[in-house]
Formats: C-alpha cells, sequence, structure tokens
C-alpha cells in the first residue's frame, strides 16, 4: 500500500542560455499536525537542513559553470585576461564588492 503522508518538495531550476541547465529538488514530509509544536519544529529542521544542502549543490553547479565561462572566455579572446593583466583569484575574492585603490 502507498504511503499518503502529504510532502512538499523543495525545488530550484537554473537555466542559462550559454551553459546546460540543472534542477535540484528535495522532497520533504509535511508536518503530522499542523497543531503540534513538535511537528512543526521537526518539520522546519528538515527544511533547513534540505535547504543547506540544495544551497551546497547549487554552488558546486555554479562554480562549474563559472570555470567553463571562462574558458570558453579565455579560448574566445585568446587568453586576453592574462595578457591584460588580471587576477582571476583577486577579481572572484572581491566579486560584488566595490574595490577603492589608492595611488
Amino acid at each position: 500500500m502507498a504511503d499518503s503522508t502529504p510532502s512538499f518538495v523543495l525545488k530550484a531550476t537554473y537555466n542559462s542560455p550559454t551553459n546546460e541547465p540543472f534542477v535540484v529538488s528535495n522532497a520533504l514530509a509535511a508536518p503530522a499536525s499542523a497543531e503540534s509544536t513538535k511537528d512543526r519544529t521537526t518539520y522546519l529542521g528538515a527544511l533547513r537542513k534540505a535547504t543547506a544542502e540544495m544551497q551546497d549543490q547549487i554552488n558546486k553547479e555554479l562554480t562549474m559553470r563559472m570555470e567553463q565561462d571562462k574558458a570558453r572566455e579565455a579560448e574566445g579572446n585568446g587568453g586576453v585576461a592574462a595578457k591584460k593583466g588580471i587576477d582571476e583569484e583577486k577579481e572572484e575574492d572581491n566579486y560584488g564588492e566595490e574595490i577603492v585603490e589608492e595611488d
């Protein structure tokens, strides 16, 4: 007999015109009782764990795609970044940060 326990699916989908898409999902059993604090706490703990696991998976996938983009860019530009003296590690460490350079 099939389990009739209701469940929820936590799902993230990535689509890009230049990279392979991916889907990450995690099924969670619904709390047995919305009235029970213990059941809700258990469900929220499982949700937090599933979210952290998904975040790790997503970060790995996006890092892989970022590396693919860098490789394509280097091939397409004939290594222009290296020729211009751009420090790729410094660029990645400071991604999204405003850098003020002093003279």
